[in-house]
Formats: C-alpha cells, structure tokens, sequence
C-alpha cells in the first residue's frame, strides 16, 4: 500500500514496529510563476507558471510511477491533464491562483494513487521563493511511504536510476526550512514551559495567601471567642 506522510492513512506504528517492508520516496511538489511585463490583452492573463512533482533525490520516478494527472481550475480547456513520462509538469498562464490537485498513480495497478493538493501561487508572499524581478517559487516537500510493496514494485522501488547528471537540487533548502521549524518549535516549547512555571508559581503563591487569610480568620475568631468568653465572666 501506498499513502504519504501527510496523509490520514499513513500509519506510523507500522514502520517503527518493523513488520515487513517499508520503502520510503521523497518528492517535491509546486510550482513556478513569472509575471507578464504587462497584462495580456486577449485573455487578460498576467503570469506564465509551472506545476510540477519532482523526486527529491536524483532518481528517475518513472521506474515505479505510471503516470501522472493534474487537475487545474475549471476555467481551463481540458482542466484534467496526464502527464505520463517526466518531467511531471504542466506549463500555462493565467492570472489567478487556485487548488491544483495532483494524483500519482503507479506502475502496479493494484496500488491506488495517493493524490496532493497544491495551492498554485502567482504572486509573492511569505512563504515563497522570489527568483529575480518577476519570478517565483512555492513548493512542497513530502514523502510516498510504501508500506509492503508487491513483488513486481520492489524492485523498481529499490532501483536507483539517475534522472539527471551532474549536480541536482531544488530552489527550496528543506533542509534549512526544516531546522527554521524545529527551532521555532523548540523556542514555542520553551516559551510554553516558562509560562507553565510562572503560571505554578502564581497558583502556589495563591495557595500559600489563601492559607495565610484562612490563619489569620481562623486567629480572629479564636481571639473573638476569647474575648466574649471574658465578658462573659465579668
């Protein structure tokens, strides 16, 4: 079975328990986008921009991937695309941004697709790559996790086929994006546990008040009683 790491259906116990084969396949999904000089006349489109799934490392997918489908907006002629050999991509224009929806099917049939979603960015935010004046990226890292894989997919799984010679990477460094989130994470954590102890020593502090106030009534009334035992005896 194949599901990805973000999905629902991915179960952790499973590989950590180790019983029986778990292959792992990073990708890369996103897209890029360059701004137009000027609007286009003729459909008012403002961008060129690419959708694309990409393998993380160097390796040619197309061993155990048999195709690839992207479903754009509905606006767009033949909204469904296959791209069956890679480059997994599809290049158009337009000028608004929308969900893609992308859906990897594989060479043994009997494995269902695992499908991501991707929203398609034109303009610059927080959260993209800007590559010159005009141009940008946004992409996704996630991971295939085939869980006991069949024997006609072991082996293209396993094979290391080069997609590309010479030096490969990607605009996005995950890897320092990934260490940006575990130190916010770790800064998020300490700020939590500073605010529980702060919060500790407020209640013990009004715990060791409370019992303060409850001697001092408790003495008040002793020392009433005294006093109305006394008048009592005059």
């Amino acid at each position: 079975m194949a599901t990805s790491r973000n999905s629902s259906d991915f179960n952790n116990d499973s590989t950590t328990r180790g019983k029986g084969t778990v292959i792992v396949k990073p990708i890369v999904y996103g897209n890029t986008a360059r701004a137009f000089p000027k609007k286009r006349e003729e459909d008012g489109h403002t961008h060129n921009w690419t959708v694309y799934v990409r393998p993380y490392e160097n390796e040619d997918m197309s061993l155990y991937v048999r195709k690839v489908q992207f479903k754009l907006h509905e606006s767009y002629t033949n909204p469904l695309r296959t791209v069956a050999n890679p480059p997994y991509e599809i290049q158009e224009s337009g000028w608004g941004e929308f969900e893609v929806v992308i859906k990897i099917f594989f060479q043994d049939v009997s494995d269902r697709p695992i499908t991501f979603h991707h929203h398609l960015k034109l303009f610059q935010s927080e959260t993209n790559i800007v590559v010159g004046k005009r141009s940008i990226v946004y992409e996704s890292y996630d991971e295939m996790i085939f869980q006991d894989p069949s024997p006609m997919m072991q082996p293209l799984l396993r094979t290391n086929r080069q997609l590309h010679l010479g030096h490969y990477k990607h605009p996005t460094n995950f890897k320092q994006r990934e260490e940006d989130h575990i130190n916010k994470l770790e800064e998020a954590l300490r700020q939590i546990a500073s605010e529980i102890h702060e919060c500790k020593n407020s209640i013990l502090k009004k715990q060791q008040d409370m019992k303060q106030y409850k001697t001092a009534i408790d003495q008040h009334e002793k020392n009433q009683s005294e006093m109305l035992y006394d008048m009592d005896g005059i």
